[in-house]
């Protein structure tokens, strides 16, 4: 073999290790990418149960119900459409009605979301750029509320 064959067959080989290891990094990354959507948009794709997505949107004003073991339920609207959320767990100090909410989890067969966390917003003034997006969509947004 000559030098340019084993300097060729040596930078193949090593574009090819290289191609299997983002091959092999980009599937590991794909179980941990979560999409966002609005309650319009879940209701409109009709998302099959077990999928897993961030949803945002306003806690709905008296859907609020608590349970025994720290379980709550409660309603994530963009104005238009609401999603039921169940959740189980303790909730952060800021969450209450009418305030912004981030809810992630698995879809169930019921159109319920089965949250493993929920984020409220942190000050009078912070909402999640998607969260504000979805309610500029449908309407229901004040610009006194913007960061």
């Amino acid at each position: 073999m000559t030098r340019k064959q084993r300097r060729l067959v040596l930078i193949g080989g090593s574009g090819a290790v290289l191609v299997i290891a983002v091959g092999l990094v980009l599937n590991a990354m794909s179980g941990s990418i979560v999409f966002f959507h609005s309650p319009t948009e879940v209701v409109q794709d009709h998302l099959a149960a077990g999928t897993r997505i961030r949803i945002g949107g306003l806690v709905q004003t008296g859907s609020v119900k608590r349970g025994d073991n720290l379980n709550i339920n409660f309603d994530v609207t963009d104005g238009k459409n609401a999603i039921p959320v169940h959740y189980q767990g303790i909730v952060p100090d800021l969450f209450r009605e009418g305030q912004g909410v981030v809810a992630e989890g698995k879809m169930e067969a019921n159109g319920t979301l089965n949250a493993d966390t929920v984020l409220a917003k942190h000050d009078e003034r912070y909402m999640p750029k998607e969260v504000v997006d979805a309610l500029k969509k449908s309407g229901r947004w004040q610009e006194g509320n913007a960061k």
